[in-house]
């Protein structure tokens, strides 16, 4: 299956690279940081735990899973226009987001995602999104066999959703020997992008990386195998040096300038050979 939104930092383009690094065998799929979710999709696993601290995309996922014939029909309603945009855009400036549905929410995001410049998600400070509009001929607003495959996959299958930062999953979920954690946490900037503007209301800096990083030593204590993506900065590189490290060629696809779209060094990080 296919990611059903555009994200920044999505493995969609590395796939076939991260595949070659993946565990033969395991019981459950394990990803906190979903955004997303090109791997999850990817695999398409019997069982897997679901986490994203953004509950706006976690609410996409669960209304897909949930109510899909009313987000269809919502989403059809939507005009690929700049004034459009920039009024739906407003809604959670204008006081009254709180009052929308799930669907809408979902139908809003979705349709934001699709039309806004280069499909970057990005609030500002009040988390409000704050993506200018994109000016796409014909953008793919409604893809109904794409949610609907989506859905059916979701129904067929134990896959559970939270919505959580990082350290209250791993508090929370039980994870035990035979699960699998793929890890792609917002990646350690390299000095050239140290102003690059967060995605998320709340950064993620080094003080994060290293809670991360203690995690992962937790998670290989207790025997359950993880695969981590970050930027090969010196940084990283030193954190995890007693871990397998194997830095491979990434290409950005969603970057606001387009000289900064080229490859960069990328690091996968393991706690097992195989």
């Amino acid at each position: 299956m296919q990611p059903v939104v555009k994200w920044a930092g999505g493995k969609r383009q590395l796939l076939r690279v991260l595949e070659l690094f993946l565990p033969k065998e395991y019981s459950r799929y394990v990803e906190p940081f979903a955004g997303g979710a090109a791997m999850f999709f990817y695999l398409e696993p019997k069982q897997a735990l679901i986490n994203d601290l953004n509950d706006e995309l976690m609410n996409v996922y669960q209304v897909i899973r949930d109510e899909v014939d009313a987000l269809v029909v919502d989403l059809a309603r939507h005009q690929n226009s700049k004034e459009y945009f920039y009024s739906l855009r407003s809604v959670d400036r204008a006081g009254v987001f709180a009052e929308l549905s799930d669907v809408e929410r979902a139908s809003r995001f979705l349709y934001l995602n699709r039309t806004c410049y280069n499909g970057l998600y990005r609030v500002n400070k009040k988390g409000q999104f704050n993506t200018p509009y994109g000016y796409y001929k014909n953008p793919s607003i409604l893809n109904e066999g794409l949610l609907r495959g989506v859905h059916r996959y979701f129904k067929e299958n134990d896959i559970q959703f939270f919505t959580l930062n990082f350290a209250q999953f791993f508090a929370q979920a039980t994870l035990r020997q035979g699960d699998f954690v793929y890890l792609d946490p917002p990646y350690d900037p390299f000095e050239s992008e140290s102003n690059f503007v967060q995605y998320q209301a709340s950064g993620f800096g080094r003080e994060e990386q290293l809670q991360l990083k203690q995690i992962c030593d937790t998670l290989t204590e207790k025997g359950v195998k993880f695969l981590l993506s970050n930027s090969a900065t010196p940084y990283i590189l030193d954190l995890y040096k007693d871990y397998h490290l194997e830095v491979i060629k990434a290409r950005r696809i969603i970057a606001c300038q387009t000289n900064r779209r080229g490859a960069i060094d990328e690091v996968v990080v393991r706690n097992y050979l195989e």
